[in-house]
Formats: C-alpha cells, sequence, structure tokens
C-alpha cells in the first residue's frame, strides 16, 4: 500500500469527521400554550430564528441566523404551569411562561406554596406583556367583573396560568368561585361553548389578538370586560407582575373603544442545567438583526421581542449564558 494512499486516506478520514462534527445536531424543545393562544405561534417563531439545521443556507445569504447545528421545535401544552414542570423534569429543554408563575415556581411561593420550588428555573429573555382576556357573550347580560355572578364562566384548564390568575382577579373584586358557575375548559372549548350558548364568559391569559379570540368575535357578537376601577388598583398594589394596559379599539371584531385591562410578562425560560454556550448562542441568535426582522413580521406580539424589553421584570435569576450575552450587549452593567 503507497504511502500517497495512506496519506490520501487520512487526510479523507479527515474530512469527513469534521463534517460529522460540523453536522452534528443539538435539539431544543419550546413548551408554549394551546394552539388557539399566542404562545404557540410565537413559539414557532423564536424555534425557527434560533434554528439552523445542517445544510441551510448561510445567514449572510440570507438563510437562518441561528445557532449552528440547532433544531428547535415548538410543543403544544396547557401552558405556563405545565412549562415549568416540564423543563422542572427535562422533558422539554425551555417554555413559555408567564412572569407571576416563574416567579412563584423559583421562590416556591404564591401557587407553589407547600410544593418543592423550582430552583433551577432560570430567564433567557422577557418577550411581550399579556393581556387578560374576560370575554363575554353580549347578549348575557354582562358588562363588568361584578355582573359574572351566577354567570356560568371559564376559568381555563388546570394546570394553566389563566385559571391561577383568574382566581386571583374575581377575589381582588370580590367574587368566589361560589358565586359563579365555574366551568374549566381550554381557550378552544370555551370559544365553542360561547357558539353554541353553554358558557357565558371566558378568561384567557394571552398577547393579543388571540386566534380563538379573533376567530370567535368574527362569528358572533362578544364583549371585552374592561379589568379597571378600584378592583384592578387593587390587585397591582398586591400583585406587582400585574400592569395597566389596554385593548386598543378594533383589536377584536366589533371592538369600538379600548378597553382597559390588566396584563402580566411572558417569558422564555430554561433550567440551570442547560448548557452557558448554548444558551449564549440561542440568547444572541434571538435578538440578531435577521431575527428581529423575522419576529416583527409574522405575528405583532413579535415587534416587542427586543433587546430593551429582554431583561425588564425579570423576576428570576437570569440563565447565565443568557446573562453574559445581554453584558456583552451592554444591556446589563
Amino acid at each position: 500500500m503507497g504511502k500517497a494512499f495512506i496519506l490520501g486516506m487520512v487526510a479523507a478520514i479527515g474530512i469527513l469527521s469534521q463534517a460529522a462534527v460540523a453536522q452534528e445536531l443539538t435539539f431544543f424543545r419550546i413548551g408554549t400554550g394551546s394552539t388557539s393562544g399566542t404562545y404557540y405561534p410565537i413559539g414557532g417563531l423564536i424555534a425557527n430564528v434560533i434554528s439552523t439545521p445542517p445544510g441551510s443556507r448561510a445567514c449572510d445569504d440570507g438563510g437562518a441566523c441561528g445557532v449552528l447545528g440547532l433544531i428547535a421545535t415548538a410543543v403544544a401544552s396547557i401552558g405556563s404551569v405545565g412549562n415549568i414542570n416540564a423543563i422542572a423534569d427535562g422533558r422539554i429543554e425551555a417554555g413559555l411562561t408567564q412572569s407571576d408563575i416563574a416567579y412563584w415556581a423559583q421562590t416556591g411561593t404564591g401557587l407553589w406554596e407547600g410544593q418543592p420550588p423550582v430552583e433551577k428555573l432560570r430567564l433567557i429573555a422577557n418577550l411581550y406583556p399579556e393581556n387578560i382576556h374576560l370575554v363575554a357573550r353580549a347578549d348575557a347580560g354582562i358588562e363588568t367583573i361584578a355582573d359574572l355572578r351566577g354567570k356560568r364562566v371559564s376559568l381555563d384548564e388546570p394546570g394553566s396560568g389563566t385559571l391561577v390568575d383568574a382566581r386571583i382577579i374575581l377575589g381582588g373584586y370580590g367574587i368566589s368561585e361560589t358565586d359563579i358557575k365555574p366551568q374549566f375548559m381550554t381557550p378552544d372549548e370555551a370559544a365553542q361553548g360561547m357558539r353554541e350558548g353553554t358558557i357565558d364568559a371566558f378568561f384567557f391569559v394571552s398577547g393579543y389578538p388571540a386566534a380563538s379570540i379573533a376567530e370567535l368575535a368574527s362569528q358572533r357578537h362578544v364583549r371585552l370586560i374592561p379589568l379597571d376601577g378600584a378592583g384592578a388598583e387593587k390587585l397591582r398594589a398586591e400583585y406587582s407582575f400585574f400592569s395597566e394596559i389596554t385593548f386598543p379599539a378594533g383589536t377584536y371584531a366589533g371592538q369600538d373603544k379600548d378597553v382597559p385591562t390588566l396584563s402580566v410578562g411572558a417569558q422564555l425560560v430554561t433550567s440551570a442545567d442547560q448548557p452557558e454556550a448554548l444558551i449564549h448562542d440561542i440568547t444572541a441568535a434571538l435578538y440578531n438583526s435577521q431575527s428581529q426582522r423575522l419576529l416583527a413580521a409574522g405575528h405583532a406580539k413579535g415587534r416587542l421581542i427586543t433587546l430593551e424589553n429582554a431583561t425588564k421584570g425579570a423576576g428570576i435569576p437570569l440563565h447565565p449564558g443568557a446573562e453574559r450575552f445581554y453584558k456583552e450587549a451592554r444591556v446589563l452593567p
């Protein structure tokens, strides 16, 4: 066997080894929410911009500007609580959650009181505000939250962040679950119940416009119920994660004026066990200029996923990889 042949084989093996390394895949599952809400499309957008599967066109040539070899996927789920539990159990690598739920889980307070805290829960990024939707049939005789008494009201399904906030909000306005006829349905089920006349109102925490509500409002007359006044002031004083916000007129069909409500932050969270380098690169990919354009074009809430908002209202510790990126980007000192 000639020396030239041996050297050629060594070189070929070296090239193949480099190709294998370059093609090494990392899978990254992102828990979202129901397919009718905002988490699911936003999670899909985030998965797309942080992914660069093998064979993708180079970023400089207009291709993906994500993490080399990363394949991220958006996974439908029951929402905030379910995503945090799945992260803690190692069933997903990251998830979307409300800022209040994340705080309670990481500190073992509020919703998590009496349960082991999810101490390793870490923040990648604060994304955008989520509005508290309280939607009622226009013919149900509901104009204020006080009118919910005696009505059939869906608070969302067990394990969802909406259910937690709905209970808090009712309490803030002096309404208990015994005052209403509570139902525990997904947003899709609640919307269908409203079409069929079996539900009078339902809560849903989501960035607007929420697909299920937009579809419902296009099919029958519904009303967004304002969350304001003394009850809202009491809630903001007691729970710092609630903020004032407004549904602008025209957000949904038939809504001809602004409607005040409350909001919480939508966050992308992960586990402290995720590698620092990976989370650093994911965070960097999320905020590069190409990704920012795709996020802004892909969804109304995507325009709010900016570096300026990334660390606002954190509530829980940043993942070291994300923190390193924010320091490099001079968002943090």
